[in-house]
């Protein structure tokens, strides 16, 4: 059985999960092989983790690690309710840890910290600008952070609309659709997006950010162009490499796992979950990144692992069994003695955000994280 937080009462199956049309269905196989011993679980899209959870997922140290961690998290926000990374305030850093805390079951009205919510809300509605971006005034190829900003706003949409505070709901309407248009007019002609709004180049890592944040918003009822969607489909399958891995642009160049998770996880957010690419990204994932196994992940660690779990869990089956509990146990294992996460590159908040979102993914609040 599944747990659920006391800090929520509503599930989550009761949200707005529309899929895109895009989607295949196959027949499962009767007996599925092992993932990683060189064949592919390929069963339909019901059989993600989502109404298939593995036995023991949540464990005491995971919830005494999550505990400490929100609490850490909470103590990091500032007074105007952003959150920051080593260069100060950060969208995409508030908009990941609101979602950690939203993972747990708060939200603003809910949950003991759902005041932390809301004021990172606030922050975050307070970033948008007249185009539509959301983004600090310092910020440098904010497209990264707008994806992320977008993806919240999508997800706390989705999750309150018609409750609580209704003025400030309409108020995330609002900028959430900006948003989603200004994603939509700045897809390049690959059909993938770059750091800065301007349709000129792009790449995987930045693109995967804009296909989550439209997923999310049509998630939560707001139209999302098909037509959009489908081309961002075409550039990520440009990217695969004969290996399954994913290279960083359209141009030649080698896979490496974070990127190659990104790229499995783009594909199922845009509503593809049978297909040639997914299971030759899998494969390469669970060769080349697999936790405790010896390979080498610390280059871009919380990135990679945030989107390798949520491509686990998506595909679910033994993928999901074999995945979780390594990881689960080895971001334990990472957690400092004052309930972060360090993260050497963008700071402490950032770390303990990412690795709060991955543990608790078998509570399953998230809706972007259902099929």
């Amino acid at each position: 059985m599944t747990r659920r937080s006391p800090a929520s009462t509503t599930p989550l199956a009761l949200a707005v999960l529309a899929s895109w049309s895009i989607a295949a269905a196959q027949p499962a196989p009767s007996d599925p092989p092992p993932a990683g011993d060189g064949h592919v679980d390929r069963r339909p899209s019901g059989a993600s983790a989502q109404n298939n959870a593995a036995e023991g997922e949540i464990t005491p140290a995971l919830d005494a690690a999550v505990t400490r961690g929100l609490a850490a998290l909470a103590r990091m926000q500032d007074p105007d309710g952003g959150f920051g990374g080593s260069r100060g305030r950060n969208v995409a850093v508030t908009a990941l840890a609101c979602l950690a805390f939203m993972a747990d079951g708060h939200l603003p009205g809910r949950g003991e910290y759902g005041d932390v919510v809301r004021r990172g809300l606030e922050a975050i509605l307070a970033s948008s600008t007249e185009t539509g971006l959301l983004a600090a005034d310092s910020a440098s190829g904010p497209m990264y952070g707008h994806g992320f900003a977008t993806l919240f706003l999508g997800e706390i949409y989705g999750m309150t609309q018609g409750g609580g505070d209704t003025a400030l709901a309409a108020r995330t309407h609002e900028v959430l659709v900006k948003a989603v248009r200004l994603i939509e007019r700045t897809q390049n002609a690959e059909g993938g997006w770059r750091y800065n709004p301007i349709p000129y180049d792009a790449d995987i890592s930045v693109t995967i950010c804009q296909i989550m944040a439209l997923r999310s918003a049509r998630n939560a009822g707001i139209e999302v162009s098909k037509e959009v969607i489908d081309r961002a489909v075409e550039y990520v399958r440009a990217c695969q490499n004969p290996d399954g891995g994913f290279r960083y642009q359209m141009t030649a160049g080698g896979s490496a796992w974070p990127r190659s998770a990104a790229g499995v996880a783009s594909l199922y957010y845009a509503g593809i979950y049978e297909d040639d690419a997914i299971d030759k990204g899998l494969k390469y994932l669970m060769a080349s990144a697999l936790p405790g196994s010896g390979a080498d992940s610390r280059l871009h660690y919380f990135y990679g692992h945030y989107y390798a779990v949520q491509s686990m869990y998506l595909a679910g089956g033994r993928h999901w069994q074999t995945w979780w509990p390594r990881i689960r146990d080895e971001l334990i294992g990472r957690q400092q003695a004052g309930g972060e996460w360090a993260d050497p590159s963008v700071g402490p908040a950032y770390g303990t955000a990412m690795a709060l979102i991955i543990l608790q993914m078998p509570k399953r609040y998230l809706p972007i994280f259902q099929k």
